[in-house]
Order: C-alpha cells, then structure tokens, then sequence
C-alpha cells in the first residue's frame, strides 16, 4: 500500500490507463509539471476544485429553493449588490 517518503509526500505505486498516463507525460512535456508525481497531484487538485464546486452548486440550490418568496428577495437584493461591488475579480486566478 502507501508508505511515508520524502517531506509530505506518500509513496504510491499503481498502473493506469495508457491514456492517462500520455495526458500526465503532456503535463510534464508542457512544463505544467516538473514531473508525473507533480502532474498526479495537479490532475487531483483539479478534480477535487470540480467536485467542490460540485457539491457547492447543489447546496446553493437546495437553500434557495427552501426560502419563503420574501427572504428570496431579500437574497435577490443582497446579490446584486455583492455582484456590483465585486466586479472584474477573478476568482479563478491564481
């Protein structure tokens, strides 16, 4: 299974798709890795954001379809006031 290695890292040794593994070579051949281990991470990093922001989304819709039609306006309100002020920022930089 998995044992400790070198700083935070954990040793894991698997096989995968052949598909796969071209995809986390490209990273690497493209310099968005240093290595298949770095483009293992990034690839993970990747999917756990998606899932995140997954389960968010659907959170967010739960609570907006339990609000009664005045605090759904109250809401309404509030994010168009939070969509003015925060205008032109990135939330996916960096």
């Amino acid at each position: 299974m998995a044992a400790r290695a070198r700083g935070n890292r954990t040793k894991l040794s698997t096989t995968v798709a052949p598909e796969n593994y071209r995809y986390l070579e490209a990273l690497v051949e493209a310099g968005r890795a240093q290595n298949l281990a770095e483009a293992v991470d990034l690839t993970i990093r990747r999917s756990r954001k998606a899932e995140n922001r997954q389960r968010l989304a659907a959170a967010t819709a739960a609570y907006f379809e339990s609000l009664s039609p005045e605090a759904l306006e109250e809401e309404r309100s509030l994010g168009i006031a939070l969509s003015k002020a925060t205008a032109g920022i990135d939330i996916d930089r960096g």
